[in-house]
């Protein structure tokens, strides 16, 4: 099995949302990806929404909670492809083992769709006309980065997949147990119910 065009599939879908937040259909390991991403688009969103120098508290409050809802899902949907992928090899009958490998599959796409946005936004700063020729050379030199950086994470996925296929490495499905919108587990929640 072959890992979809990770890179290709979020830039798509970054592109699109931002002109059409409805669009998307796709299924399997594709989807995966897809809703994961969803996720790490509404989080960047909201994050900008956080960081409004005129929102007022009760604003800041109802996104830093939004925040929290968005990013229990992203996780879980990280910890989806993982599953995803670990049935994928099963239904191969690819035998894994060799090495632990310490971050799964899953977390790289993660942070793969983070690049994604980051590249996306900042090209949308160098095609600004309302700044000085310093801030777009500065995004221009963030762009590279960003670019080398992602080139070299899908790189690294790309082999690890392979050393996985192959029987030199593995991955375990880690869980991510947040705690903080558990109610069970939060003190800030549990501790104001009446006793």
């Amino acid at each position: 099995m072959e890992l979809p065009a990770i890179s290709e599939i979020h830039d798509e879908f970054t592109a699109l949302w931002h002109k059409d937040p409805n669009a998307g259909e796709s299924s399997g390991l594709e989807a995966l990806v897809i809703q994961q991403h969803r996720q790490n688009f509404a989080l960047w969103h909201e994050e900008d929404r956080a960081r409004d120098p005129n929102a007022s508290a009760d604003q800041i409050a109802q996104t830093k909670r939004a925040i929290d809802a968005v990013n229990q899902v992203r996780n879980d949907l990280v910890e989806a492809v993982d599953r995803e992928l670990m049935h994928q090899l099963q239904v191969e009958g690819v035998k894994t083992g060799g090495e632990l490998h310490s971050e799964t599959p899953g977390m790289i796409i993660d942070r793969l769709s983070i690049l994604s946005l980051k590249i996306f936004h900042t090209q949308e700063q160098m095609e600004r006309d309302d700044v000085e020729s310093a801030h777009i050379e500065r995004n221009r030199q963030r762009l590279e980065i960003l670019i080398r950086q992602r080139q070299d994470l899908a790189g690294c996925l790309t082999a690890l997949w392979r050393d996985i296929q192959a029987g030199k490495r593995h991955f375990k499905l880690y869980r991510q147990l947040k705690m903080y919108n558990d109610p069970e587990l939060n003190p800030a929640i549990y501790s104001t119910r009446p006793h």
